[in-house]
């Protein structure tokens, strides 16, 4: 944006600051708001406080936390929701953030007038489609797990708030956002830096959204997910192919007879049931 353009939002929130995406994304936003605020858990907010911008406002805040969030969300006109779980995970674990913490966001938009939401939804909201399929976001979901249980969850509760309290919401399915393909499977779900980034802009900045649903990848030549329309309203032109970097990655696969190798989700199939598994108190993050 042009430093004497007046930036469309006067305050703008990243949730998830802290995390992989959120910290890249932290240096991508400034230009579109007058004041960006940086939120996420008081531990890494203050761990990675040197790769965070030193512009930003930052408010540690708990997604659970009802009251926190009221707080947090007053004055922002638009948010960029990066925060929760980002891993399968036993449900019970899943769910204060990614279901409980969501709808708190929500409430808090409501009350806070806020005009848009760009959340980060996932391809596991499809993630039991076969690899041998093409489908594009109206396509019934088929969640791969409690984590893409969670995204549809979080996709049900933008339509709802659109359609009842006029706020609008693009739900990018991201695919596996990292600095390059990491095995054969992403070669059809990359999202590389620069159309991340150009993709949340997009999704803050477009005109008229409504309730939009997007799957958030490169332009890879083997991609599994038509979003030709949802992108053409978003004005996102993706630059990258992750067939440039084939040959590094295709011959890193899931065992041939494997859930993991048919179907879309990828590693996600490959973890629970979590009938006998102790919960796992430690952060995690992984390629989507």
């Amino acid at each position: 944006m042009n430093a004497s353009m007046t930036p469309p939002f006067q305050t703008l929130l990243l949730t998830g600051a802290a995390g992989t995406l959120g910290r890249q994304l932290a240096h991508e936003l400034g230009g579109l708001a007058r004041q960006l605020v940086l939120s996420d858990l008081a531990a890494p907010l203050a761990a990675r406080a040197d790769a965070l911008p030193a512009g930003a406002v930052r408010l540690a805040c708990e997604l659970s936390d009802r009251v926190a969030m009221r707080a947090l969300l007053r004055g922002v006109d638009a948010v960029v929701h990066m925060g929760g779980e980002s891993y399968e995970k036993a449900f019970d674990l899943v769910a204060p953030a990614n279901i409980h913490g969501l709808f708190n966001l929500y409430e808090a938009a409501r009350e806070a007038g806020t005009r848009r939401i760009v959340l980060a939804s996932s391809n596991h909201v499809t993630g039991c489609y076969g690899v041998d399929e093409r489908i594009g976001p109206d396509a019934p979901a088929r969640p791969d797990g409690n984590y893409g249980l969670s995204k549809l969850f979080g996709e049900g509760l933008a339509s709802l708030y659109w359609d009842r309290h006029g706020i609008e919401s693009v739900c990018l399915r991201i695919g596996t956002a990292t600095p390059a393909p990491i095995d054969r499977r992403s070669l059809s779900t990359w999202l590389s830096p620069r159309d991340l980034a150009q993709l949340v802009r997009c999704a803050l900045t477009a005109p008229d959204v409504g309730c939009l649903v997007a799957y958030g990848i490169s332009r890879n030549s083997r991609a599994w997910w038509d979003s030709t329309a949802a992108w053409q309203r978003l004005g996102y032109a993706p630059q990258d192919d992750a067939e440039a970097h084939a040959a590094d990655v295709e011959s890193i696969t899931f065992a041939a007879d494997s859930a993991m190798a048919r179907c879309q989700g990828g590693s996600f199939l490959g973890i629970g049931p979590f009938d006998h598994l102790p919960p796992d108190p430690q952060p995690q993050e992984t390629p989507r």
